[in-house]
Formats: C-alpha cells, structure tokens, sequence
C-alpha cells in the first residue's frame, strides 16, 4: 500500500466509527423520549400499548379512589376528555383533586387504562406545568392563578 491508500483507510475507518457512534446515540434518545399528550389528544390520535408517553391536565374531581395498599385510582382530564389513571406508589403532597398533574407510564395492553409510574404535581398556587397550562388555556379551560371555568 501506498501512504496515500493508508491514509484514505484510516480516514475511511475514521468516518465509519463516528457514523456508528452517531448511530448509537440517536436510537438512544429515540428510546428514551416521552411524548406529551392531553385527555383530547389520546381522542384524537390513540397511542398503543407500550408506548411511554406524558399525559398532562387537571385531576377529575371526584374520581380518586384509594385502593389496598397504596395503589389510587384517578381520570385526568383537560376539560373536554378524560383517561382513567392508575398509580401505585406514594402521591406528592399536594396532588388533590382538581390541581394540575403531569403523569408519566403507558397505556394497559387491551385496556384504556393508563398506568402511570411518576406522578407530577404542582407546588404552589400561581404554577402549573407550562405544556398543561399553555394548551389549557389555548382551549380555553384553565385561565391561570390557579382558576378553572
């Protein structure tokens, strides 16, 4: 070989090792993204089982329901739709009912039932998710401070 052909090789295996390192780090974070969605989007557009994904609005008043042990029970819903949430583990302290709530997991195979494994809630009177509050109050069913219609 020519040092003109031992240098294009090197170059050459190179540029492949950063192509797959490239590679490997994009199907690493397509792996890990979780995709955000309201009650109205799950309407719209059904995700499958197995599909790890965010689900954000306000907690139905009226539908926490304490199981054994500390498994709860709850829809959240953005005024329009609502998704039947399960969680078991412990809630944060301020998760009550009608307070914003960003929930992360996937849907149940064969079920609508969403089964989350962090619950997010909001910490004080004058915050709410900033995904949540902006498409809840483009639509018009949260208005900010805290109030809903």
């Amino acid at each position: 070989m020519t040092r003109k052909q031992k240098r294009l090789a090197v170059i050459a295996g190179g540029m492949s090792f950063i192509m797959a390192a490239v590679i490997l780090i994009l199907f690493a974070f397509g792996q890990s993204v979780s995709y955000f969605y309201m009650p109205a989007d799950l309407a719209k557009t059904p995700v499958g089982p197995g599909t790890r994904i965010r689900l954000g609005g306000l907690v139905q008043e009226g539908s926490v329901q304490r199981g054994n042990g500390s498994t709860v029970r709850f829809s959240v819903t953005d005024g329009t739709s609502s998704v039947p949430v399960t969680y078991t583990g412990i809630l944060p302290d301020l998760f009550r009912e009608g307070q914003g709530v960003v929930t992360e997991g996937m849907f149940e195979a064969g079920g609508g039932l969403f089964d989350a494994d962090t619950v997010l809630a909001k910490h004080d009177e004058n915050y709410m998710p900033k995904e949540v509050a902006d498409r809840m109050k483009k639509d018009g069913v949260w208005k900010g401070e805290g109030e809903t219609k």
